[in-house]
């Protein structure tokens, strides 16, 4: 399609805005939606958003084509529809978008976490939807971006290489011709399952700012959050963390990055340890704390991203009682139940299904519940 593919971004915070500007000063056709209309006004006023970057990285004024609260005018006018919004929020993405979703269209979610293209289609479908839509989810987000005003953004860093696996997979090289001309940092990402489980916001985001909760609060996160929040203790804890993601991937027969292998990857820096690889990434420099407990990085990361993986070990008879551990000090400070209102397997509608079942599903798309 080149740049004739015509875009949607759902959403409109700091990774939506950075998107919808990056994607039209690249020369494609962008529309943005975000559900509120007066989060978007100003962008809506100046007819697009105002980028900054990095020393040579991209920016200017990214003029956009629609700039709507109406979902069914940004869906219609696309070919790929760029979710760009919490994980929280793609189980009603998909029931307000799912109506105006028609055969050949491809949804993108920046990313899926951990079971958010499993999830994204059980709502289409539970809803009825028959559209021949091509479900598919990033491993983590492109960008490390910030929003810097109503109608600014800025982008920090943009990934060297980011996994991408469409639902089924034997659908992925599809997506990616489509994809890579405005981004060709993504690559095949193998299956949902390896994009879901080589999630590392799971790791780094949730026990992060769980261990760093009493500077964050007498702070209000005045701090570097990576640089300064990950101490030698810290980066031992995000060790174990990962060590049972990476267990929990391979009772499912899946080699996993490590956090390790991840960092080089995805920012070509390495390191004797977790400590010094994060400590070595230029563009964690800068990023400040959350100013507050009440962050995504708890709200979002713990049930969409540390609840799946965990619900995976309970499932498939693996312990991972140090991620249960982080799940329960994050129900505590906000006293709500994640487990709860997490994405279980049975949310996502495999609780049933063993492992091999569970594979074909991901890879064929044949589903027999």
């Amino acid at each position: 399609m080149g740049k004739s593919t015509r875009f949607t971004v759902v959403g409109a915070g700091h990774g939506g805005k950075a998107m919808a500007a990056h994607l039209s000063l690249k020369g494609f056709e962008v529309n943005l939606y975000n559900r509120t209309p007066e989060h978007i006004a100003a962008i809506k006023t100046r007819g697009g958003i105002e980028l900054e970057s990095y020393e040579g990285g991209p920016h200017g004024f990214g003029e956009l084509n629609i700039v709507t609260s109406e979902i069914q005018a940004a869906i219609e006018a696309a070919d790929v529809v760029m979710v760009v919004v919490p994980s929280s929020a793609h189980a009603n993405i998909a029931r307000n978008a799912g109506p105006f979703l028609r055969d050949g269209q491809i949804v993108v979610l920046h990313p899926g976490r951990t079971g958010g293209a499993l999830e994204f289609a059980k709502v289409i479908r539970d809803a009825g939807g028959k559209a021949d839509v091509t479900i598919s989810e990033a491993e983590t987000f492109i960008y490390a971006s910030r929003s810097d005003g109503p109608a600014q953004a800025r982008i920090f860093r943009i990934k060297d290489a980011v996994p991408l696996a469409a639902l089924p997979s034997n659908r992925t090289d599809q997506v990616l011709k489509v994809i890579i001309p405005a981004y060709p940092q993504f690559i095949d990402g193998t299956n949902v399952l390896h994009t879901g489980l080589n999630n590392m916001g799971a790791i780094f985001h949730p026990a992060l700012t769980l261990l760093n909760a009493g500077r964050i609060e007498s702070t209000h996160g005045d701090f570097q959050f990576y640089i300064d929040g990950v101490t030698p203790s810290v980066a031992r804890l995000l060790e174990v963390l990962d060590r049972e993601r990476v267990t929990v991937a391979s009772a499912l027969g899946i080699r996993a990055q490590t956090a390790m292998d991840w960092l080089k990857m995805a920012y070509t820096t390495t390191g004797d340890d977790l400590h010094e690889a994060i400590h070595n990434q230029p563009g964690y420099y800068g990023i400040k704390a959350p100013n507050t407990l009440n962050h995504r990085y708890i709200f979002e990361d713990v049930p969409m991203s540390l609840v799946p993986i965990a619900s995976m070990a309970q499932r498939y008879g693996v312990s991972v009682r140090g991620m249960e551990s982080i799940i329960r000090m994050a129900c505590i400070i906000h006293r709500t139940d994640y487990w709860r209102r997490g994405r279980t397997l049975r949310k996502l509608g495999i609780d049933r299904l063993s492992v091999t079942e569970l594979t074909e599903y991901v890879t064929e798309g044949h589903f027999e519940y």
